[in-house]
């Protein structure tokens, strides 16, 4: 069965650049973004480990941990930091989870359960699933999971703003629209009446019966 928004990420334990992790209790009491790779030393991951490298401290303002995992060892994943840093100038110093027996790639279904043998004699096209970002909340819960070609290299400022809105809407009874960003304005839930609109958000627009627009809000 696929891995769905709103169920329980997979809680593993595995072995990191940072030494064995237990996945939830690594998360703590905050949100954590996992995003994987199928091969260490190919072009378009190593831009993507360098860019969330330089974007570490944007995440954590946000209170999300980052952590990576490519389907190799943990050693070989500590020789490909070299390059990333050569090549982008950014210094991986978050977790990169190595998954040489495919466990945590099935677990969260980017490999099919059946897959079978280790991450020795495969290659990226082999591995081309492998290329999903989840966004995991306080509660353990999946709120967003995007996957990729292996041709595109992901936009890790759409990952931020989609936090920015999952955080937002979690807050308040509030929806963000298309292309929606920071200190824009939002839309109010359906479930909120007019009166309920009225006192939680003040003045707001109306533009049809069931869109309404109001001014984001604070804290």
């Amino acid at each position: 069965m696929s891995l769905r928004i709103n169920d329980t990420a997979p809680d593993f334990t595995a072995d990191t650049t940072d030494g064995q992790i237990s996945f939830h209790e690594w998360i703590g009491d905050g949100y954590a973004v996992l995003f994987s790779h199928p091969k260490d030393f190919t072009p378009v991951c190593t831009t993507e480990l360098g860019t969330m490298a330089k974007m570490k401290s944007e995440f954590l303002k946000r209170g999300a941990k980052i952590i990576g995992i490519s389907v190799d060892p943990v050693e070989s994943h500590k020789k490909w930091k070299a390059d990333i840093e050569t090549a982008t100038g950014g210094k991986v110093d978050y977790p990169l989870i190595g998954d040489p027996e495919l466990k945590v790639a099935k677990l969260y279904d980017m490999l099919p359960a059946s897959e079978s043998g280790t991450s020795e004699g495969r290659t990226p096209a082999d591995n081309a699933t492998v290329r999903s970002v989840f966004v995991i909340g306080p509660d353990k819960k999946v709120k967003l999971s995007l996957t990729y070609p292996m041709t595109t290299g992901r936009n890790f400022d759409e990952i931020l703003r989609a936090i920015d809105s999952i955080q937002l809407t979690a807050r308040h009874k509030v929806a963000t629209p298309a292309n929606w960003k920071q200190g824009e304005d939002v839309i109010i839930t359906p479930a909120v009446s007019n009166d309920e609109a009225q006192e939680k958000f003040g003045a707001f627009e109306t533009v049809l019966p069931y869109l309404r627009k109001t001014r984001q809000p604070q804290g």
